[in-house]
């Protein structure tokens, strides 16, 4: 264990003083402006939410708890549009219907009440302890854990049950509690910025001397990587005389309420022509979309399919692949034209 926790805090504090960065979410003390930015940045790249707007974009849309608490699903999904995993957005809903019904729409500040709330865990917990109200509570992420397995040149696997109550730990002894939103901050960005994952840049981290890894490029360790497959999804572009278009509304376990092209087996529609192709990854799978054209008299409609005129297509909320997918091929409709 680090000798001189004091000495560890005040060397990071002071150069986070200097070096932090501004994020939105870092402008405000409001527990549910930072609830939602922990929500996005949990399974979302932060370059992702920072460079698209999601997380402005967000609350310009539902700006408090009582506006996310009576959403209905499609503005709701429309404004997660492109942060994928959207059972987060309905689960940081009902995380808002609990805390009206609880505790009149103000966020408690004790651990116990908040864990309490639906969608909220030990992490999530802390996080808002500590960047909503500056209470004790140690935030430990995958960066947090990367600068911990290093500091403590721990070799072992870190994402076992055993790994993480140790980092977990080691996070509550070196916890700064004075000022844990800056602390919880500051070590959260060290891992960001300086003790990247690969190779560190150990030359320019502010508390170096306090670094036990004798190799930290080869830290954290962990398990067997999760191994990607590539697999082939095959949708239609179907149009009627009206010029409507063929769309499904989905009632799949991961995108509930999520609009796109219907989908059919390989082998029904495999021998149609390929009007357009798209590229998207999704948890371990590597997706080649290949969208065939029809006629819009060969297919029955399948259950959650309906014609939807191409003006009604902005507001619905639609997996990004497919939404580029249905801009191209109609552009290229209009262009024909």
């Amino acid at each position: 264990m680090i000798e001189n926790r004091e000495a560890f805090r005040d060397a990071l504090l002071q150069w986070f003083a200097v070096c932090g960065k501004d994020y939105p979410w870092r402008r405000t003390r409001d527990g549910y402006a930072v609830l939602v930015s922990e929500v996005m940045l949990q399974q979302t790249q932060l370059a992702t939410v920072l460079g698209k707007s999601y997380y402005t974009r967000f609350l310009a849309s539902f700006p408090n708890v009582a506006a996310l608490a009576v959403a209905a699903d499609e503005p709701l999904l429309k404004a997660w549009e492109g942060l994928g995993y959207y059972r987060r957005a309905r689960m940081l809903r009902e995380t808002a219907r609990a805390l009206i019904a609880k505790h009149g729409g103000v966020f408690p500040r004790d651990t116990l009440e908040l864990l309490d709330l639906p969608g909220i865990g030990p992490y999530t917990a802390n996080a808002l302890r500590a960047f909503a109200f500056d209470l004790p509570g140690a935030v430990v992420d995958g960066n947090v854990t990367r600068v911990l397995a290093r500091l403590m040149n721990f070799c072992e696997p870190v994402d076992t049950s055993a790994a993480q109550r140790q980092i977990a730990q080691w996070a509550e002894l070196l916890e700064e509690k004075q000022h844990p939103r800056a602390y919880n901050s500051a070590l959260m960005e060290l891992g960001q910025t300086i003790c990247r994952p690969g190779s560190p840049d150990c030359a320019n981290c502010p508390v170096a001397q306090f670094c036990q890894a004798s190799t930290p490029s080869r830290l954290p360790l962990k398990r067997l990587k999760t191994v990607i497959t590539a697999v082939d999804e095959h949708a239609l572009w179907l149009r009627d005389a009206a010029g409507r278009l063929l769309l499904h509304c989905e009632d799949g376990r991961r995108r509930t309420g999520m609009w796109k092209l219907p989908t059919r087996a390989a082998a029904d529609i495999a021998h149609l022509p390929v009007v357009a192709e798209q590229h998207y990854s999704i948890t371990r799978y590597r997706v080649h979309l290949l969208v065939h054209a029809g006629s819009a008299d060969s297919f029955a409609l399948a259950l959650g399919e309906v014609w939807l005129d191409p003006a009604a297509l902005d507001p619905l909320p639609m997996p990004p692949a497919f939404r580029k997918i249905l801009i191209k091929l109609l552009e290229k409709s209009a262009n024909q034209m």
